[in-house]
């Protein structure tokens, strides 16, 4: 599950290491949606056999190894050093939570329905983000929120024959991923971004694997399904180094738009593995959710536009008054 916190850490990173190849940054965008859709729908096939809290162990435990392998001989103490310890646990935390319930949405309900609903957390940290965070709405904030609401409706409308339990999962998972995503805003200037990474994946591997014993229960897996349950995890690792790793080449207003092809994904793999595509009026709604998402990219460049006016504006006036 991509948490879409449009990774507050990368923006506070990515001023000095920044090399501008947009082409690039949007291709790793792509690359790492397909593989957030891929993880997803790995997800659910694994958890239509096993328990929910098993597969994430698993998925949360792998990330860890690899992390520990790849980057610990290069990072050192410092993937592991942070300046809010009980900030970066509790983000560490909500994410937790928001698999654990995303995982029980995609049990019960088709990878594409269960994706679109999660999008409407980044346009819900908008609007908390005003009172919370003191950041400027706007009408434009607004527009995007009664959108992506709007277009919520669609998919969960009553005989739309989504499960209800279903439903209900999905929207603790927002709730839990909002939470997420402004822990990570607040976070983004004091913290890098592979230590909260790495933080998540260690809470993570913590609070499920602490309970795989009990978790070990019902059929031995097969051999394929013990290579899906190694999967998830390279996938989730390396999805998330490719966000990462595009934030080096674009900004973080060229990034967000290209995160909604993670919906595209979702329902083509949904399509393939599971023989599912939604209804017309769900596929109406994941396009307003698009384009409310896509707003909300454009008020963000906007606002990064005006800043760098603001910026140039006051070095200009600082220089003129030297002279």
């Amino acid at each position: 599950m991509h948490m879409q916190s449009q990774q507050g850490g990368e923006e506070g990173e990515k001023s000095s290491k920044l090399q501008p190849r947009p082409f690039l940054g949007v291709l790793l965008v792509v690359v790492a949606t397909m593989f957030f859709a891929s993880m997803d729908t790995t997800t659910k096939y694994l958890t239509m056999r096993y328990n929910v809290p098993m597969v994430m162990a698993v998925r949360y435990m792998v990330q860890v190894l690899l992390m520990m392998t790849f980057l610990a001989p290069t990072q050192g103490r410092s993937l592991v050093q942070t300046t809010r310890t009980g900030l970066v646990t509790l983000r560490s935390f909500s994410l937790v939570v928001a698999s654990l319930f995303f995982g029980w949405a995609l049990q019960r309900m088709p990878v594409a329905e269960s994706t679109a609903i999660i999008f409407l957390a980044p346009i819900l940290v908008v609007l908390m983000a005003g009172p919370l965070l003191k950041e400027r709405i706007g009408i434009m904030g607004w527009l995007a929120a009664g959108g992506g609401f709007l277009g919520v409706l669609c998919i969960v409308r009553p005989g739309g024959g989504l499960d209800a339990l279903g439903v209900a999962c999905a929207f603790m998972a927002v709730a839990a991923n909002v939470t997420y995503q402004l822990l990570s805003r607040v976070l983004a200037a004091s913290e890098r971004t592979l230590t909260m990474l790495f933080h998540s994946a260690i809470v993570g591997a913590i609070c499920f694997g602490s309970a795989l014993p009990w978790l070990l229960r019902g059929e031995t897996p097969s051999h394929f399904h013990i290579l899906l349950f190694l999967t998830i995890g390279f996938l989730g690792a390396m999805a998330h180094f490719c966000f990462t790793l595009a934030y080096r080449f674009c900004s973080a207003s060229q990034v967000a738009p290209v995160n909604y092809m993670q919906l595209v994904w979702a329902s083509l793999l949904g399509w393939g593995i599971f023989e599912h595509m939604p209804d017309g009026l769900s596929m109406v709604g994941m396009l307003i959710i698009m384009i409310s998402g896509l707003i909300i990219a454009t008020k963000a460049r906007l606002e990064e536009r005006r800043m760098e006016a603001h910026l140039l504006l006051k070095k200009e006036s600082v220089t003129a008054g030297e002279h």
